[in-house]
């Protein structure tokens, strides 16, 4: 990068959960969890959690019920997409009033492209306005690439301003576990502690034959790369474009019937095709994803003769997914995912 050029990475804290106690002063301060209809006896995971309830253990993607276990005090609230996208929208113009390049990656962050002899002074600029206008706080990480500015906002949070470069970068992150880097895991990190590599310095100077022989030719070396902090600094003003519309359903009680499930995907490919008919772009790959119980995760895609919104032929992929499983197991979640081709790939088909 040019001298004065940073990647700036502004993340809302929070995000979801203040929202909602914006919504809700009264709640300020409380345990506050958000997910599913909000009522902690059905199934469903936890979208957000404030910090005060996060001090309990509770994270995104818990079980309702686990989280109502270690905080039997929460406030539990239902999601509200809409409302999310609205307050997203307004904090992202916000951002476009500064003179930077906003690339949104959805509804609680951004990456900015700046041209700035003091990017502290403008990321504290950027923190008051979004407050003033908003009401909202939000942490900003300042890097000479995408990756260690994703990175700084952690170390940024909560409400604060961090920079991690090349200068620093051995610094921070060379004793940290390899699931610090952003891209990397816990199934990967634990994969890489078998291989002999758990820190980020471990993996930086790792041999990229012996990873591309345990991960493969691509990932393996890229592992790498993220170790020595490398990534990339263009920031585009694209619109945020969805890589996928998907649609799934937690059952309330286990299903075992397989009949039951096709049924289920049926219904779940319909609305999936619907979203897909609304996003104006054809699917190339569908996707189902079925959690069994007590909660184990898979996922498998197929790729499509030919890009579609044919409801029809989503729906006999979906179908065609669902055989690959062995269903001989009760299942508690089933999901349907239509993907899109991205740009690059657009621009590669003929």
């Amino acid at each position: 990068m040019a001298a004065g050029e940073w990647v700036l990475h502004v993340d809302l804290d929070q995000f979801i959960a203040a929202v909602e106690v914006a919504r809700r002063p009264e709640l300020r301060g409380k345990p506050v969890i958000v997910g599913g209809t909000g009522d902690p006896t059905e199934r469903a995971v936890v979208a957000t959690a404030s910090y005060e309830a996060r001090e309990f253990g509770i994270q995104s993607g818990m079980p309702l019920r686990t989280a109502a276990k270690r905080c039997p005090d929460a406030i539990f609230l239902a999601t509200d997409a809409p409302a999310y996208q609205e307050v997203s929208d307004r904090v992202m113009a916000v951002l476009r009033e500064f003179p930077v390049v906003v690339e949104v990656l959805g509804w609680d962050e951004a990456f900015l492209g700046v041209t700035t002899d003091d990017p502290e002074a403008l990321a504290a600029d950027i923190r008051r306005e979004v407050a003033e206008e908003t009401g909202l706080s939000c942490s900003v990480g300042i890097g000479d690439n995408k990756l260690r500015a994703k990175l700084a906002t952690g170390f940024a949070k909560p409400a604060g301003i961090f920079r991690l470069v090349q200068d620093n970068w051995w610094d921070v992150m060379a004793e940290r576990p390899t699931d610090a880097l952003w891209g990397i895991g816990s199934k990967t990190t634990k994969k890489l502690a078998e291989a002999g590599y758990h820190t980020v310095l471990e993996l930086a100077g790792a041999d990229p034959a012996d990873l591309a022989a345990r991960f493969g030719p691509k990932l393996g070396p890229w592992y790498r790369i993220l170790a020595g902090g490398i990534g990339d600094a263009e920031v585009t003003a694209t619109p945020y474009v969805a890589r996928s519309r998907s649609r799934e359903t937690t059952f309330q009680q286990n299903i075992s019937d397989p009949e039951a499930m096709a049924a289920e995907v049926v219904v779940l490919a319909k609305r999936v095709s619907q979203d897909v008919a609304e996003e104006g772009r054809p699917a190339a790959r569908v996707a189902v994803k079925v959690r069994f119980a007590p909660f184990q995760t898979h996922t498998h895609s197929m790729t499509l003769p030919a890009r579609t919104s044919d409801p029809a032929e989503i729906e006999k992929a979906a179908l065609a997914v669902l055989g690959m499983f062995d269903l001989g197991r009760p299942v508690r979640l089933l999901g349907v995912r239509a993907e899109f081709l991205s740009a690059t790939e657009r621009s590669a088909s003929p």
